[in-house]
């Protein structure tokens, strides 16, 4: 049984079921059950034609969900009529699904959750292993999703900068449960980017490649964050990296530079350097300098310090930071960075145990607290 066939499928098989009058939410539920059925029987006798076995068996599906609601009689009079098995439909509307997945009235969370499903494939159980909640709870957030877009128009169009922002948070969501999410967030990518030509989402297609890239070097033997100056870069997946500069290239040469490439041109210098100290910051900064004119984001400037202070010098890193709101995440560690390099290692160390009491993960506040204890292991002079 091919599981990444069915996935891959599965955004198909729902845009098909709504062409032939099925809401979203029926159809999703349809494809579903189908998927189940195919996980069941194909793994000892697997159909010539998967997608017509799918919209076959999904269709059935929703007919008899729509029979067995006397509610809904007048439905089952619209679309009584069952066509012949097969997929029929030529029109591919899975563009249109990862747009309705991402509507602007759903939740960030909803919205993830909903494409995982819907066009991802994934089963609710995998979605919430992934996320580290019940079962039931995802289940109830991907109805609610369901309910929410159930009003929005098929053919209405679709916001692309809101699909991105949902495949970015799925990718950064790394691994956890018995889902790889940056691998299941970079195969959507690419399934987007078959699908337009829009010179973002091959921006977003190229961060993900290079960040994966690094991936493997990430993490040490006890599992402990290693940081990018430290990386063993032997360890770094040149396929992708080679792929991705590919990508990046095509893209800026359309000469319609958005923030996912800048962001992509950035990892790309990285990816570039053999060594740390190749790294060539002062591009680093000018690409910098475009991603917050482009977005205004502190998060950017706040990015754009360590780069000035690797290019200028710490004070001039320390100059960029003063103009960041100090609330900011990971400014108490930037900052303490800048003021180790600056040679104030008493401040740096306060700095250090200050930022890892706030950090967001354990490998970030254990790498944090073990950076403070180094410094005030140092003898006092």
């Amino acid at each position: 049984m091919d599981e990444a066939l069915l996935r891959t499928l599965t955004p198909t098989v729902i845009s098909v079921l709504v062409r032939r009058g099925a809401d979203f939410a029926a159809a999703e539920d349809a494809v579903q059950d189908a998927l189940v059925e195919a996980v069941r029987g194909w793994s000892d006798d697997p159909p010539r034609d998967a997608k017509g076995w799918l919209v076959t068996v999904a269709w059935r599906k929703f007919l008899d969900s729509v029979r067995a609601d006397t509610s809904r009689r007048h439905r089952e009079e619209r679309v009584e009529g069952e066509p012949p098995p097969g997929p029929g439909e030529a029109v591919d509307d899975t563009l249109r699904l990862y747009f309705l997945c991402a509507h602007p009235s759903l939740t960030p969370a909803s919205a993830v959750a909903l494409t995982l499903r819907a066009v991802g494939g994934l089963t609710t159980r995998q979605i919430a292993r992934a996320y580290l909640v019940p079962e039931a709870t995802m289940a109830q957030r991907i109805s609610r999703a369901k309910r929410t877009v159930s009003g929005v128009r098929f053919h209405e169009p679709g916001d692309v900068a809101m699909v991105l922002r949902v495949l970015y948070l799925v990718f950064n969501e790394g691994y956890s449960g018995d889902v790889d999410l940056a691998a299941e967030a970079i195969r959507l990518t690419r399934q987007l980017a078959a699908r337009t030509s829009h010179e973002e989402v091959a921006g977003l297609l190229a961060l993900m490649l290079l960040h994966h890239a690094r991936r493997p070097a990430r993490t040490g033997p006890n599992g402990g964050l290693v940081p990018l100056a430290e990386q063993d870069r032997g360890l770094w997946d040149t396929r992708l990296i080679a792929e991705g500069v590919d990508v990046l290239q095509a893209a800026l040469a359309r000469d319609r530079l958005g923030e996912f490439q800048a962001q992509a041109a950035v990892a790309a210098l990285h990816a570039d350097a053999q060594a740390a100290e190749e790294t060539d910051w002062v591009q680093i900064v000018e690409w910098y300098d475009e991603l917050v004119r482009l977005t205004g984001s502190p998060v950017a400037g706040l990015n754009r310090a360590v780069a000035v202070g690797e290019a200028d010098g710490a004070r001039a890193g320390l100059a960029a930071l003063a103009g960041i709101d100090p609330d900011l995440p990971r400014y108490t560690a930037v900052a303490a960075y800048l003021h180790e390099r600056d040679g104030d290692p008493v401040t740096a160390a306060r700095l250090y145990a200050d930022a890892a009491r706030s950090a967001a993960s354990l490998p970030e506040r254990d790498h944090l607290t073990r950076q403070a204890a180094r410094l005030n292991a140092r003898p006092r002079g």
